[in-house]
């Protein structure tokens, strides 16, 4: 991720990019709210949709949340290559995140991923339901700028879909998998893309 600022034409360029550190405090700080918070109403972690639930076996839970992520992935380069919104979006992110390595993107995805995940699906979804915790993802993901709005569309369908998998499978792995692989994917792709335009 990079702080923006802006070049004499008034355009936004890439800027510093964000410290590996403030990103892990970030998720660290929300992580520990969700557990904080499913100890306190629940008395577990938030890692079980219910106490006392069996989740289903792990190598299913480990190949829905890869094909899931994998289908997401595949579906957000299709919406770039197919739709004006969807071409913004990328340009818009891929210039935000600038030069970003392998090691970064995937540090970012897992820590991101994991730490949305247990907030929005494990603390959220249990207290308010699927519905209202998906929407709260998807506002969580909206920034107010011509080229990001689109950004919070996706976050909806793809909060859904988590969502879904943490109900379905009884805990955490599945969706926490496929955000991780989403970002992961997507944040290399994306800072792949601003080096060839560059």
């Amino acid at each position: 991720m990079e702080a923006g600022k802006s070049d004499s034409r008034g355009a936004e360029t890439p800027g510093r990019p964000i410290p590996l550190r403030w990103v892990l405090i970030f998720y660290g700080v929300l992580g520990a709210a969700a557990i904080a918070w499913r100890l306190w109403v629940d008395g577990v972690l938030p890692w079980r949709i219910s106490p006392g639930t069996e989740p289903a076996p792990l190598w299913l839970r480990l190949g829905l949340g890869l094909g899931a992520g994998l289908a997401l992935v595949a579906a957000s380069r299709e919406a770039t290559a197919r739709t004006r919104a969807g071409q913004a979006l990328a340009e818009e992110l891929a210039r935000l995140l600038g030069p970003l390595s392998t090691g970064r993107a995937f540090a970012f995805a897992l820590v991101s991923g994991l730490a949305e995940e247990a907030f929005f699906r494990g603390a959220l979804q249990p207290r308010v339901g699927l519905v209202l915790a998906t929407l709260l993802f998807a506002a969580a993901h909206y920034v107010p700028r011509p080229g990001l709005r689109a950004w919070s569309l996706f976050a909806l369908g793809a909060g859904l879909l988590f969502g879904a998998l943490f109900a379905w499978t009884g805990d955490l792995l599945a969706p926490a998998v496929a955000h991780a692989v989403v970002n992961a994917l997507n944040l290399r792709w994306l800072a792949r893309r601003e080096s060839a335009s560059g």
